[in-house]
């Protein structure tokens, strides 16, 4: 069994009074690939700063294994350190590339990693060597001498990791490497990741790209709201959160009614969850595919049909996860409201906790403003009648005063 070389012991961690990491614990071992996948907002970043002592935990502990750095002629629990006591030991152990890049963009790439490679105390010929070995590896060394500004994303990406990589780090740490890269991209960093594991180096990485993990990952961590709901293999994940196998049958008639009605008859002898008609094809989810397809070939015989299609597929990642989540979110569906937020407001215009109710209270308002303008503007003509009344009064006064005079 492959060593573990870090362990992650019931890691909490809080900002403020939020809980961001939720008891935490697992292993990480040499030479893998170990994936952490999660929603937005689920942790996984904070967990990846603090597995090297960027963050401190809150509650826990981080403890980490270094063959070159501890005798293991009496290995066991006293091989491992914590992260936070061995600050130095940790600078040479991990290597850290984050979601965003942190090379310079007025500097080539050539300078980047000397840059680097002197923050680590390497030698001018090690950096020199490592240089040359990484942009080679990483398909930069025509670049070399290139501004990093004037780079490609992809290429920054692959820099950034170069620079992480300069000091021969055991343990590389990846935050969403593939972030904003197009799927041909994607597929190049896949492939740059498994070059750098097959070197020995151990990667632990996050992505929301679950079925590409999948293909890439030895080991795979479910985390979500702050809590590692379940880490394994890919295939033990599967076992774990089975949902059943899809059958998908086309026919050359397309008679797929009275299959249905078939299958409907042995649906609990088949374990058949769900049969879905799709007009071009019949769906059948089932925990016994084989014994769905014997029973398809029968029905089909019967019905004088044939097949123009069949193929079976098991769940995927994102299947599993997508179950994950949705076991989490029901219970919370399911609860009543709090009886402040059911309350019915005293005005349409004051309920402002629901948007469509926003733009009523602004429609009210500005109808409102608009009444009070027509209502000022009315009492304005008023006065402004009642002025030219007393004038027009006062003139027919001095009119007929005048009048009286020319006639004395």
């Amino acid at each position: 069994m492959t060593q573990t070389i870090l362990k992650v012991e019931n890691v909490t961690k809080t900002f403020g009074k939020t809980e961001v990491l939720r008891g935490i614990s697992l292993d990480i071992r040499g030479g893998e690939i170990f994936g952490i996948i999660g929603s937005s907002g689920a942790g996984k970043s904070t967990l990846l700063n603090t597995l090297i002592g960027f963050l401190a935990p809150t509650h826990g502990q981080i403890l980490f294994s270094n063959p070159h750095l501890l005798d293991f002629s009496n290995a066991g629990e006293e091989s491992f350190r914590n992260v936070l006591e061995y600050p130095k030991e940790i600078k040479k152990l991990f290597g850290f590339a984050a979601q965003k890049p942190s090379v310079y963009g007025k500097l080539t790439l050539l300078e980047n990693l000397d840059l680097f490679g002197a923050m680590y105390n390497l030698s001018a010929d090690a950096r020199e060597t490592n240089s040359k070995i990484l942009l080679k590896l990483m398909g930069l060394w025509d670049s070399r001498d290139n501004l990093a500004e004037r780079l490609s994303g992809g290429m920054i990406k692959r820099l950034d990791i170069a620079c992480a990589l300069i000091h021969d780090p055991k343990i590389l740490i990846l935050d969403e490497p593939t972030a904003d890269l197009d799927p041909y991209l994607r597929k190049q960093m896949w492939y740059l990741i498994r070059k750098i594991n097959s070197k020995g180096t151990t990667i632990i990485l996050s992505s929301h790209f679950l079925d590409e993990l999948e293909e890439l990952c030895d080991r795979i961590g479910i985390i979500h709201q702050g809590k590692m709901e379940n880490y394994g293999t890919p295939t033990e994940l599967k076992k774990l959160y089975k949902t059943g196998e899809e059958v998908h049958l086309a026919t050359v008639q397309g008679k797929y009614g009275p299959l249905e009605e078939h299958l409907e008859k042995l649906r609990a002898k088949l374990k058949i969850l769900d049969v879905t008609n799709m007009g071009h094809e019949l769906i059948i989810k089932t925990h016994k595919p084989v014994e769905v397809v014997k029973e398809l070939v029968i029905a089909l015989k019967d019905i004088d049909d044939e097949i123009l299609d069949l193929r079976m597929s098991k769940p995927s990642l994102n299947q599993v996860f997508e179950n994950i989540i949705q076991a989490q979110t029901e219970p919370l569906a399911n609860q009543e409201l709090p009886h402040a937020m059911v309350q019915k407001p005293k005005s349409a215009a004051k309920r402002i906790w629901w948007f469509p109710f926003i733009k009523r209270q602004a429609n009210s308002e500005s109808e409102h403003k608009s009444q009070t303008s027509t209502n000022v503007k009315t009492e304005k003509e008023k006065a402004d009648e009642s002025h030219n009344s007393n004038k027009k009064s006062d003139s027919e006064k001095s009119e007929k005063k005048s009048s009286e005079e020319k006639s004395k």
